[in-house]
């Protein structure tokens, strides 16, 4: 049996259990195959970030905030663990077992794997992956996405000219090669693919797997001013999802959604069978269904602030019900709420300025807590006052996000807060 033989056979058995499992898990954006999952309170967020030159050791870095309100260290860095460079630190995810942490960098294309369930409280570098583009022609490891036994990582650009035609790579546990997969970019069911990948999103019930677009490390690593200013440099931005038949690793199906459709949320209520997207540059919410025939369609459902400012909506967080989406605008500052009671006309029915810049967003479970990160990409935080760092933690009761408490990345010289994920002491109720 060859070696996509293999984990196609993975994820066939895996199927019912992990949509099965679903219904328990923990922040919401993780990989339906994850398990060992948060039921309960949250002990620690990790914080993927970025070092600044200068700034501390200088280091991209993981660190680790108390996230129990009954805990001391309640609100505190409790750990750091620099990887020595700076990569351009951006995605996580944890494996299938959740024991470990998959982390990348944008600009070197190195990917670090954090031991994270032996201690939570004190992470472990235990590998550091070199050779994404030497085996695959891809750089920007951006998503990392949990299959049984193995990782699936979207890649945002390549080694041939650092633009946005890319691919998706799968290693094992073990951090070893498996396979590679190319965006399409010919034409798949009628339409033709730009070849550019973003985000990952896997509806295991359906075996369809959904990517998203986005742009090139010419682009991404790129002053925003300079890159804004340049018109053939905006024409370089994804304007595509794709459907994927998951067993086989073959898209089926391209989808126009102009604008760079980011992060991709599968409704969580077994009942559903829609995902939402956020399109950066034209500021919309795009719900993603069956479209009656066999196949799936795209549709423009909703406006994200004034589209004419370009609030640029950055990273989604989906409730575990599936009825409201969390939205953060990273130019404005904004967190808003949207209410999915009907996919078809989503609704805007809370915001707060929760910075001066925000980027990730992420709740937990049962929706009452939310964490907030500020940096988007090195080269395009905001400058001089407006260019805060932190990570932010709220209570949300339904009505009002409430702060619980702040850590300032900047004030503590630990770089740029970036992408989070939660862990649970051995022993917590998982």
């Amino acid at each position: 049996m060859g070696t996509t033989q293999r984990m196609c056979k993975l994820i066939a058995g895996a199927v019912a259990v992990a949509w099965a499992g679903l219904a328990v898990a923990d922040e919401t954006c993780n990989s339906p195959y994850t398990t060992r999952l948060i039921k309960g309170q949250e002990d620690y967020v990790h914080v993927w970030t970025l070092g600044i030159a200068g700034m501390g050791d200088g280091s991209d870095k993981l660190v680790t905030i108390g996230a129990n309100p009954k805990a001391k260290d309640y609100g505190k860095v409790v750990h750091t663990l620099s990887v020595g460079g700076r990569g351009e630190a951006h995605h996580m995810g944890f494996t299938d077992d959740r024991k470990h942490l998959w982390a990348g960098g944008l600009d070197d294309s190195k990917i670090h794997v954090f031991d994270v369930g032996t201690d939570p409280a004190k992470p472990k570098l235990v590998r550091t992956i070199t050779d994404l583009p030497q085996k695959t022609g891809f750089v920007g490891p951006h998503t990392f996405y949990a299959l049984p036994g193995r990782m699936m990582i979207q890649a945002l650009s390549n080694t041939k000219d650092h633009g946005g035609v890319t691919g998706i790579a799968v290693y094992n546990n073990r951090g070893e090669f498996v396979a590679k997969h190319d965006m399409p970019a010919g034409e798949v069911g009628g339409a033709k693919g730009d070849g550019y990948g973003y985000d990952l999103a896997i509806n295991p019930a359906k075996n369809v797997l959904l990517t998203s677009s986005f742009t090139g490390w010419n682009n991404y690593m790129m002053d925003m001013g300079k890159m804004v200013a340049d018109p053939e440099a905006m024409k370089r931005f994804g304007t595509t999802m794709a459907a994927w038949d998951l067993k086989a690793m073959q898209p089926k199906q391209v989808m126009s959604v102009p604008g760079a459709p980011l992060e991709i949320r599968w409704s969580l209520n077994p009942k559903d069978n829609w995902a939402v997207t956020a399109t950066a540059l034209t500021s919309k919410l795009w719900l993603v269904k069956p479209d009656g025939k066999g196949g799936w369609q795209a549709k423009d459902v909703a406006t994200i602030g004034d589209p004419a400012k370009i609030p640029l909506p950055v990273d989604i967080s989906i409730s575990a019900d599936g009825k409201g989406l969390w939205v953060n605008t990273f130019m404005d500052g904004m967190t808003r709420y949207f209410d999915l009671s009907n996919p078809e006309a989503p609704k805007e029915v809370y915001t707060k300025k929760t910075g001066k810049q925000v980027n990730m967003v992420s709740q937990s479970w049962d929706g009452k807590r939310v964490y907030i990160t500020s940096s988007l990409l090195a080269n395009w935080d905001k400058k001089g006052d407006d260019n805060e760092q932190f990570l932010r933690a709220f209570h949300w009761d339904g009505k009002e996000l409430k702060p619980a408490f702040e850590v300032d990345f900047a004030k503590e010289k630990l770089g740029r807060a970036h992408h989070m994920k939660f862990s649970a002491k051995p022993g917590a109720k998982t």
